[in-house]
């Protein structure tokens, strides 16, 4: 991987983003847990939404291409945490237009479903930033402070910025998140295609291709991966979703995890290399901050402030024409939506194929 050779290779960020180094954001999302068990966790969660769920499999994305799917994800993710304001706010705008074709009648319910939708996106959210910090917790550092995590919180807040939810809806300390997830549990689903979801997205072996002599040790870095995540949902959601483990591999999976993790932290371009096995795109992202290397601009902004320098709409907001273009096209001629948005953020996310 060239990018990992000489830190001066690695072209700087524009500048700190919406988070920077004396962030809590980075400080957990910089840890070796976030993009691997932390963001499993995410995607495996998010699929108990069962407006979401029907989106994704309607376009079985998640099945027909999942390296690709898997790389674009986290690409995003890791924009929001470390990539500098314009770009990130740029893929935020872009994505208003990717979901805006994903959108349809809910198989089991029958309503429609909007992956633009606000309370979609704040579970999207929610679960995406508490994901992240469950893994840092189980199988790194361990608990932050009281006043870090309240931190934490309002910058996951800050992140909604770029959203089509509300920052006023995000929970800000844990009773809040365990509200929130009580609030929220009789709404989810464990569908049919819930389950098929959430098994498929915990097997990483689709990911990363090995030499046939490495494919036992590929087996049980797989096997523990998935432990890891499952000992990381709540009984509810495992239930749900028919992912249940013996408490025994819960219970096997804390220590060695935390061990392997404590071990792949020591060097920040391991981390990079395993990384770029997972996303190779979100290397580029990633490695300025991982490496130390400066942004060209010691510029902090908020993603407001970000969007009005950049001339873009905030989500809500934006693109609402397209968006009713689109709701247009499906419900009201029963058309397939256009893929407009999808093609142009190929140049914001990365390849589609």
């Amino acid at each position: 991987m060239a990018i990992l050779k000489r830190s001066r290779e690695i072209t700087p960020a524009e500048d700190y983003g919406f988070f920077g180094p004396e962030s809590v954001a980075w400080k957990v999302w910089g840890y070796p847990t976030s993009l691997t068990i932390g963001f499993s966790r995410a995607v495996v969660a998010e699929e108990l939404d069962p407006n979401l769920v029907a989106s994704v499999d309607r376009t079985q994305d998640i099945y027909r291409r999942p390296k690709t799917r898997y790389d674009r994800t986290i690409h995003y993710f890791a924009l929001v945490a470390f990539g500098g304001s314009r770009a990130t706010a740029r893929a935020a705008d872009v994505l208003v237009k990717v979901h805006s074709k994903a959108i349809g009648t809910e198989p089991y319910g029958g309503g429609q479903y909007d992956a633009n939708d606000p309370d979609s996106q704040l579970w999207i959210l929610v679960t995406g930033w508490h994901s992240v910090l469950k893994a840092y917790e189980m199988y790194g550092p361990g608990r932050l402070s009281e006043a870090e995590e309240a931190q934490y919180w309002e910058e996951c807040a800050r992140a909604a910025e770029l959203q089509t939810c509300s920052p006023d809806d995000v929970p800000r300390s844990r009773a809040e998140l365990h509200s929130y997830y009580e609030r929220m549990r009789p709404v989810m689903s464990g569908s049919p295609i819930a389950q098929r979801a959430m098994k498929h997205l915990m097997d990483i072996d689709q990911l990363v291709e090995v030499p046939l002599v490495l494919r036992p040790a590929q087996w049980v870095v797989g096997r523990f991966f998935r432990a890891g995540v499952i000992a990381t949902l709540p009984h509810w959601m495992r239930e749900m979703g028919e992912v249940t483990q013996p408490r025994f591999m819960d219970v096997l999976a804390r220590p060695v995890l935390r061990a392997t993790f404590a071990a792949i932290s020591v060097s920040k371009r391991l981390q990079l290399r395993i990384l770029g096995l997972l996303s190779p795109s979100t290397v580029p992202v990633v490695a300025p901050v991982l490496l130390g290397v400066a942004p060209v601009t010691p510029e902090l902004l908020t993603p407001v402030q970000a969007q009005e320098r950049y001339g873009y709409d905030r989500p809500a907001q934006a693109h609402l024409a397209w968006r009713a273009k689109q709701r247009q096209s499906v419900f009201g001629r029963g058309e397939a939506p256009s893929d407009a948005g999808l093609v142009e953020s190929e140049a914001v996310l990365g390849r589609l194929a």
